[in-house]
């Protein structure tokens, strides 16, 4: 068997930013030492290609036209036949995929040695980050809503970071020594990049075939940079959050560039939901100890760390206006800079005088 693929599937808010940009910025180097990093070709970064041939698994069109990454998976396979030693795939919207879309992948891959890793961060800092990332992509609940939701297993997210669920269906036909779980350190460790390490160990490849560090990450929102957006989303149509304006617009100028950027109070796990959080963790780790993966980092990880009882939290379904308007102020300079570059006519233009008329018929 000449090639070993590594499929990466998530989970989301693991670190995955970084690590996917970090490899398509190292894919040069890493060819060099027998590692691909498939693209489709040299127009399509590599992490946007293995979205679409994500979404393409999962019959999905989100960020685009529709249709625009049919194909896409297909091609991947294409290039992976093509390569020669170790080959990584890696998107985090495939952690929650249907048992058939898991079959189609291992049955197409099939003639490698496949290798699984899932990255694995504790809920007490995962739900907060999940929370802030779903309103960035255009959804409308509270905190509150969307951590009742988590724990009656109700939601996207909580498929997606179900360790033992996501694993079971996976990893059913692989030995548990090829099911690799990378666990996200609670701190950075003495080189500053103790994640970085463990998806080194994970992929067997070297830190130094990837020298260029990556500058990319889905950073958090804080708590009033988070509700502006929420309450951004409910103004706007529903349909908008899967359109591609959103996505440029929302969530990777107004959130990510400038919200994600100013100094904000964090989001934090309310102290109540901490039981829930540690017993999932228990689960977890009781589940890595019976099935006998592979653990790269330490499985204490995923236990969650309580906040000190003196420090107070600050809800985030509560929000003084004064820190809200701080936040709107900021948004507006950078929209209001983002119109003035754009042309007048156009589509964009039709579509926000549109939605000013709808605000004033109000």
């Amino acid at each position: 068997m000449s090639r070993v693929v590594y499929l990466h599937i998530g989970a989301p808010k693991t670190g995955t930013t970084y690590l996917q940009d970090r490899l398509m910025l190292n894919q040069a180097t890493l060819a060099e030492h027998g590692v691909t990093i498939p693209t489709k070709n040299r127009f399509v970064d590599a992490d946007l290609f293995h979205f679409r041939a994500a979404l393409d698994l999962l019959d999905q069109d989100w960020g685009g036209t529709p249709g625009h990454a049919k194909g896409s998976w297909d091609t991947m396979v294409k290039r992976v036949h093509r390569a020669h030693g170790t080959v990584i795939i890696s998107h985090e919207v495939l952690a929650p995929a249907k048992p058939d879309v898991v079959a189609r992948v291992m049955n197409d891959l099939a003639d490698n040695e496949i290798h699984l890793v899932y990255s694995a961060r504790d809920l007490g800092r995962q739900l907060p980050a999940a929370w802030q990332e779903s309103i960035k992509q255009g959804r409308k609940w509270t905190f509150r809503r969307f951590l009742d939701k988590v724990e009656r297993d109700q939601t996207w997210f909580r498929a997606a970071m179900d360790l033992p669920a996501v694993l079971d269906n996976w990893g059913a036909k692989l030995p548990p020594e090829r099911v690799h779980v990378v666990t996200v350190p609670h701190d950075r460790g003495p080189t500053g990049n103790e994640l970085w390490l463990r998806f080194c160990r994970a992929f067997g490849i070297d830190p130094a075939w990837a020298p260029l560090d990556s500058e990319r990450a889905n950073r958090s929102l804080g708590i009033a940079e988070t509700q502006l957006v929420r309450r951004l989303n409910r103004r706007l149509e529903l349909p908008m959050w899967r359109d591609a304006t959103y996505d440029a617009l929302i969530r990777e100028l107004l959130a990510q560039d400038v919200l994600a950027s100013r100094d904000s109070i964090p989001v934090r796990l309310p102290p109540d939901r901490f039981d829930f959080a540690e017993a999932q963790s228990r689960v977890w780790i009781d589940w890595i100890k019976r099935t006998g993966v592979d653990v790269v980092g330490d499985a204490e990880d995923l236990r969650p760390t309580r906040p000190n009882p003196e420090k107070t939290w600050r809800d985030p379904d509560r929000v003084s206006p004064k820190l809200q308007l701080g936040a709107a102020l900021d948004a507006l300079t950078v929209m209001t800079r983002e119109a003035a570059e754009r042309t007048p006519t156009g589509d964009l233009g039709y579509r926000v005088r549109q939605q000013a008329r709808r605000l004033r018929e109000r």
